[in-house]
C-alpha cells in the first residue's frame, strides 16, 4: 500500500473540476479516509466515490488496523472518516477513543461515519457512544454514501434507513440498554467471534467467513472465555444467549 498520508494520485482539485454529481454538490469538497481491514473493499469505495472532480470527495489516506488508522488520521486531519467497525487492534471504538482529542478540536474537528456490514445492536450504539457521527451499511450505493459523507462533514447524523429509529428509540428510551461491563472487555472481532461460536459454528467455518485464520479464531476465543471468565463454549453460548447476542 503506497503511503497512506498522501491523496490517491487519481484524485484531482474540486475546485478546479466545476460541478460536481449528484451528492457531492458544485464546490464542494472533502477530505476523507478510509479505514477498512479489507483492500478489495477500500479499492472498491475509493473507485465509487473517490473521483473527486466528479464527487467533491478526497480520499487522502487508507488504513487496515486501529495503529494504521490512529496514524493516517492524526497525519492527514481529514473532515471525514469512513470507519469500518471490525477492526484488527481493538475494532472502531478503539479507533474513536484514541482520536478523542481530534474528534473534539472546535477549529478542525475529524468527524467518523461508521461504514460496516454489522447492523448488530451493540455495534451501532458502541460506535455512536463512542463518538461516530452516523452508521451506514455496506448496501449503501456510492451516490448516497458521498451524500452521507457531506452530511456529516456539515454536522449532521446520518444513519442508513432501517438504523435510524432504532438508534433514536435506543438513546431515547429510558429502557435503552446500560453500558455492559463484561461485554465491553471483548473488541469488536472478539464479539464477532462470540456472536458466531454461540450460534454454533465451527472454528473452520468461522475462519473461512471472517477471511482469519482457524489459529486465530481459537486466540479470540481463548481471550473471550478467559476475559469473561467462561470454562467452554457451551457456558459462552448461554452467556450470549442470554444478553440477547445470537
Amino acid at each position: 500500500m503506497s503511503d497512506p498520508t498522501e491523496a490517491n494520485g487519481t484524485a484531482g482539485s474540486a475546485e478546479a473540476a466545476g460541478p460536481a454529481q449528484e451528492g457531492g454538490g458544485p464546490g464542494r469538497h472533502v477530505r476523507v479516509v478510509l479505514v477498512d481491514d479489507h483492500r478489495m473493499f477500500r479499492t472498491g469505495v475509493q473507485a465509487e466515490i473517490g473521483q473527486t472532480a466528479q464527487t467533491g470527495v478526497e480520499v487522502v489516506g487508507e488504513a487496515a488496523d486501529v495503529d494504521q488508522a490512529v496514524t493516517v488520521i492524526t497525519a492527514t486531519r481529514p473532515e471525514v472518516v469512513l470507519l469500518d467497525v471490525h477492526l484488527p487492534g481493538g475494532g472502531g471504538v478503539e479507533v474513536l477513543r484514541r482520536c478523542a482529542p481530534l474528534m473534539g478540536d472546535a477549529e478542525q474537528p475529524v468527524r467518523f461515519l461508521a461504514l460496516s456490514v454489522s447492523d448488530a445492536a451493540e455495534d451501532v450504539i458502541g460506535v455512536i457512544r463512542g463518538g461516530a457521527r452516523g452508521y451506514v451499511t455496506k448496501t449503501i450505493t456510492g451516490t448516497d454514501l458521498v451524500d452521507s459523507i457531506f452530511r456529516v462533514q456539515e454536522g449532521d447524523a446520518v444513519f442508513s434507513p432501517r438504523l435510524a429509529g432504532f438508534v433514536l428509540d435506543a438513546f431515547a428510551s429510558t429502557d435503552a440498554p446500560p453500558v455492559d461491563e463484561d461485554l465491553d472487555r471483548l473488541t469488536q472481532r472478539e464479539r464477532e467471534v462470540l456472536r458466531l461460536i454461540a450460534r454454533g459454528y465451527a472454528y473452520k467455518e468461522i475462519a473461512k467467513q471472517l477471511y482469519i485464520s482457524v489459529k486465530t479464531v481459537e486466540s479470540h476465543v481463548s481471550a473471550v472465555l478467559r476475559k469473561l471468565q467462561l470454562s467452554n463454549r457451551h457456558e459462552l453460548t448461554r452467556w450470549a444467549t442470554a444478553r440477547r447476542l445470537v
